[in-house]
């Protein structure tokens, strides 16, 4: 095993009903910018992502394609993993909830619980929504009118025979944790939202469903299988190891923290821990409870017409681009929304007229009026650019960044950094002082790398291809894999001339990130 500080991180597995819209991205994108900060910082990270697949409505979408339902499935998962794949989404396992690894080990850890005394045989009878499949109470229902709060569709009156789990047992520690570990649910006001549902009572779950072909049979009871989120929250563990691979699960959990979507809240922060709990497992340090993307200030949906997918807006801009206006836009969480013209202005305004503009201009007064080269700068600290204090910047960025504060982590870098370096060009004017005193140029323009050396590493988690293209045009030390949040703190002092090594035609740089079409 490495002796690195290992992080364990998920997001919440997805329905493969249909193709991934920009609303599920941006979980993955937020998970995606936590994994890469951690391994910059030296952690060894395992990223487990996959898909929620033993469920009706995608048994009901396949025979409704004329597919199987595990070929549906697999093809399914496969145009998942395509779009996160093509967002630069850096997960280590990807878990389908169809498959033989999965249900051998869930079927484990359920047989463990029932052992325990925590499943027992009742009825249920209840309000049912379909699409969450989930049963709603009486006071939701009245609430709601009759009505899904999440989904707006009428909820079905349901009666069956079924499994239960003794989630009611757990109430007071529930409340006992949640109270002494307030980190453990985030944000503060999706915390306080767990323990309104405490103070309202706890009910017992029903885990089983009878007379289904499509899903995990109950070991203890053939006839029912298990219900989708008893199966689905055990991704989380069976993708580890859980059941069959003792020391590696054993490595990894608990985990370091599971994001998921507000909806979906009181599962990982009520349910789950239960669950752990009735196995003898620890239950996760931390459950953190994104917001929802809206378009044109609309909420997305088919009936509507309104869905975005991801790879729409990449193939009009960049991945760096979509990554960064969801990231910086949308509030972590809170809520975001996109429109096109709102991302048209994000990025012409900060990455390319911040981002890609002070490059072009240090690289094209370097290259075409010094050779390349900054002479005098061996050895030498870069002067600092008034109104840039370096490492506060940093301090404050990665303080962002592990709150998943990344819309205030990116303003950071736009605003203290890069802004300021670009009001010093204007000031100093280092393309006009070059033609009357090169030494006086150089010194003007090694005191512009650094904020783009140090903006750099501090974006690496969020547009990695970018940063590293920025940070491989100048001849900066320590390799690209190698730099951490620390590196940026300081300026660094360069043993040899720092010289532009990026590709010039005519003596300036390919844009960074060109006019839109």
């Amino acid at each position: 095993m490495t002796d690195r500080p290992r992080w364990f991180q998920t997001t919440a597995i997805d329905y493969p009903n249909s193709r991934p819209h920009v609303g599920t991205a941006f979980e993955k994108l937020g998970a995606d910018a936590q994994a890469r900060y951690r391994r910059m910082e030296g952690h060894a990270v395992t990223f487990l992502m996959g898909t929620d697949e033993n469920t009706l409505k995608v048994a009901d979408k396949a025979r409704e394609l004329g597919e199987e339902p595990r070929a549906y499935c697999d093809r399914m998962a496969g145009e998942f993993r395509q779009v996160w794949d093509a967002l630069d989404i850096s997960y280590d396992v990807f878990v389908q909830t169809s498959h033989e690894r999965h249900k051998q080990c869930c079927t484990k850890f359920i047989q463990r619980v029932y052992d325990n005394g925590h499943i027992y045989k009742d009825r249920y009878e209840g309000w049912y929504c379909p699409g969450c499949e989930e049963f709603k109470s009486d006071k939701v229902y009245a609430e709601a009118g009759g009505r899904c709060p999440n989904h707006g569709r009428p909820l079905e009156r349901r009666e069956e025979p079924c499994w239960k789990f003794r989630q009611s047992a757990f109430a007071d520690r529930l409340k006992a944790h949640l109270e002494t570990n307030p980190g453990f649910v985030q944000p503060d006001s999706r915390r306080n939202e767990m323990l309104g549902f405490l103070a309202d009572g706890l009910e017992d779950v029903n885990i089983s469903r009878l007379g289904e072909t499509w899903g995990i049979p109950l070991p203890f009871d053939p006839e029912f299988t298990i219900y989708v989120w008893f199966d689905a929250l055990l991704t989380y563990i069976t993708g580890i190891g859980y059941g069959d691979d003792e020391p590696l699960f054993n490595s990894l959990w608990p985990c370091d923290v599971h994001f998921i979507g507000k909806d979906i809240t009181r599962f990982h922060a009520l349910l789950w821990p239960a669950m752990c709990w009735a196995a003898g497992i620890a239950p996760p340090r931390r459950v953190f409870s994104h917001g929802f993307v809206t378009v044109d200030g609309t909420k997305m949906g088919k009936s509507m017409g309104n869905v975005v997918e991801p790879l729409a807006i990449v193939g009009k801009s960049s991945v760096d681009a979509y990554r960064y206006f969801f990231l910086r836009e949308c509030a972590y969480p809170g809520d975001g929304d996109y429109s096109g013209q709102r991302f048209e202005e994000v990025y012409k305004s900060e990455l390319a007229d911040k981002y890609g503009n002070l490059l072009s201009r240090v690289v094209t007064v370097a290259g075409k009026s010094l050779g390349g080269v900054l002479p005098g700068t061996a050895g030498r600290t870069p002067e600092p650019i008034p109104g840039i204090d370096q490492a506060a910047v940093v301090a404050e960025v990665r303080g962002h960044v592990e709150a998943c504060r990344y819309n205030q982590a990116l303003a950071a870098v736009m605003f203290k950094l890069l802004a300021p370096a670009n009001k010093y060009v204007e000031d100093t004017k280092p393309f006009t002082v070059v033609k009357t005193d090169p030494a006086a140029a150089s010194k003007l323009l090694f005191a512009l790398s650094e904020p783009l050396r140090a903006a750099s590493i501090l974006l690496k988690p969020f547009i990695p291809r970018s940063a590293e293209q920025v940070y491989a045009a100048l001849s900066y030390a320590k390799p690209w894999a190698e730099v951490r949040y620390a590196d940026a703190a300081s300026p660094e002092v360069p043993a040899a001339d720092l010289r532009v090594t990026a590709p010039l035609e005519n003596g300036k740089p390919k844009p960074l990130f060109p006019q839109l079409a």
